[in-house]
């Protein structure tokens, strides 16, 4: 019975099927050729051991460094500090009405100031008649008025003071004031119309009034030249 080669290895079985060996010199190459591939698939296999032991270790080592491990608490959420707004100064605010009001007062007598005619007019010292002549005229421009209609006399005194306040500051030369005619009053009087003027004549930067035309409001407005350019 013939003698079967030994079964070297699958490498060795391929070798072996793809052609006869001819002599033992071929053997043995084969033989070499077997053992190198072993080798190379050992080296490979025990670089890959290697390479999961030292991720493994870096794992260990980089865990034992940071120690136990908490999650973050998560931070409040920041609300801005805004300011508040100031407050309104309200007493400041009804003290300087007050200090308004108070410089006009009802207790001041100008019926010796005012002119003898019908309209009661106004000239302070210093003006002359070529200006209350101009001012019933129409000769200045009516820059801004102020209608009374409906207030209460210390609304009416409150709402003067302020507006000569106001056109004062804005340089206003002429402006109407309308006190109405007293139609809808108790007596059919005009309750306004003395007081107006009683303030009126009170303030320094009031040069002249005079009662406004029929166009302008007639016996119901006054029209009033203020301090400003020269007349």
């Amino acid at each position: 019975m013939p003698t079967l080669p030994r079964r070297l290895s699958p490498s060795a079985d391929a070798y072996i099927m793809a052609g006869p060996i001819k002599d033992f010199s071929a053997l043995k190459s084969l033989r070499k050729e077997i053992k190198a591939q072993d080798e190379a698939r050992q080296a490979a296999a025990a670089e890959a051991k290697r390479r999961e032991q030292e991720t493994r270790r870096d794992a260990d080592i980089f865990r034992s460094s940071i120690g136990n491990v908490k999650p973050l608490a998560v931070p409040p959420k920041f609300t801005p500090d805004i300011p508040r707004p100031l407050p309104i100064a309200r007493q400041h605010l009804a003290d300087e009405q007050a200090a308004l009001a108070a410089s006009l007062s009802d207790d001041f007598n100008i019926e010796t100031l005012l002119d003898t005619d019908e309209t009661l007019s106004f000239a302070r010292n210093g003006i002359g008649p070529d200006v209350m002549r101009k001012l019933r005229r129409g000769h200045w421009t009516i820059q801004q008025q102020l209608d009374l209609h409906g207030l209460r006399r210390e609304e009416a005194r409150e709402a003067l003071a302020e507006f000569l306040r106001l056109a004062a500051k804005r340089g206003w030369r002429c402006v109407r004031i309308i006190h109405g005619k007293g139609l809808g009053s108790i007596n059919k009087e005009p309750v306004l119309k003395s007081k107006v003027r009683n303030w009126l004549v009170q303030k320094e930067e009031v040069l002249a009034f005079c009662q406004a035309t029929a166009a302008e409001g007639g016996s119901g407005a006054l029209l009033v030249l203020l301090k400003g350019q020269a007349a």
